[in-house]
């Protein structure tokens, strides 16, 4: 399997792109899933910014939702508190962040991917109170990733190639697990996974890309299905459905069940134009859904 080789005079250019900033709004909806029906309803603009507002993510209890969002020119990060309807800055700084997740097992912290003035592209750990922030991984420049568990993280490196990373924090390693891979980067649920920690990427050595199951300790990989032709983002339910969007739509797909991509019900009033990214929150109730503005 080989990459293209990106010259490093290009590495800057490629970290824009990487975050490109469309304008971008996020809504949240309800989920609703009974057997094999999906649908999703009762649609709320949660960022309602002029601009680039993404990368949402659902916090481990589920009460808010961390997302990029620019203001003056740079991106920050915003959180939405569900219950209370309302929007908060969490970070202020003179550099950008983005890819905002919640820090395992301490809800005090969460990290994202920030952006340094001498072109450092690294994952940090924030506190919400006045703390200073911590790069949680050197060398490494981090584009997406995900938490396996509190010592284990799986991130999307950019380097002459794009390589699946682990960072085990416990035993203080970092190895390759994979090449060629998507940003789309997530933990199965573990009634799915049969006891081990497993994450879904999307591969993309092939002319239609394909998902699959990683195990990021032993690195066995497990073809799941080919990818939706064009989407580069997926989510999982806590029913063990795949969704992936492409335009205006929503399509869903159950291992070991289904055999092709099935449309869902949107039922929303609210027309919806290039849905990318995806986030289900813990309790599988809701879902966070970026669209076009």
């Amino acid at each position: 399997m080989h990459l293209k080789i990106i010259p490093s005079i290009l590495m800057l250019f490629y970290s824009y792109v990487l975050f490109s900033q469309s304008d971008t709004e996020i809504y949240l909806f309800d989920l609703f899933e009974l057997d094999s029906i999906v649908s999703i309803n009762n649609p709320i603009n949660i960022s309602d910014n002029k601009g680039y507002d993404n990368q949402p993510f659902f916090t481990e209890d589920g009460s808010s939702i961390l997302f990029a969002s620019v203001r003056d020119g740079q991106s920050d990060i915003a959180k939405y508190e569900i219950e209370g309807n309302y929007r908060t800055w969490v970070t202020n700084t003179e550099v950008s962040e983005y890819s905002p997740r919640p820090y395992p097992g301490k809800s005090k912290y969460f990290t994202c991917v920030r952006f340094g003035l001498d072109d450092t592209q690294l994952l940090y750990k924030y506190a919400y109170k006045k703390k200073e922030p911590e790069v949680l991984v050197y060398n490494l420049k981090v584009g997406y990733y995900v938490w396996v568990n509190k010592v284990t993280l799986v991130s999307f490196v950019i380097d002459d190639e794009e390589t699946l990373q682990v960072s085990n924090f416990k035993h203080k390693i970092k190895y390759p697990i994979e090449k060629n891979i998507g940003r789309s980067l997530n933990k199965i649920p573990i009634t799915l996974s049969v006891g081990d920690e497993l994450i879904s990427y999307i591969n993309k050595s092939h002319e239609v890309p394909e998902i699959y199951a990683i195990n990021p300790v032993t690195s066995e990989s497990v073809y799941i299905v080919d990818a939706i032709k064009g989407s580069e983002d997926m989510a999982w339910t806590l029913q063990g459905n795949i969704l992936m969007a492409k335009e205006n739509k929503i399509f869903k797909f159950q291992p070991n069940k289904d055999k092709e991509w099935t449309q869902i019900l949107i039922d929303s009033d609210i027309p919806l134009k290039n849905i990318t990214r995806l986030a289900v929150s813990p309790d599988g109730k809701r879902i966070a859904v970026v669209v076009d503005e």
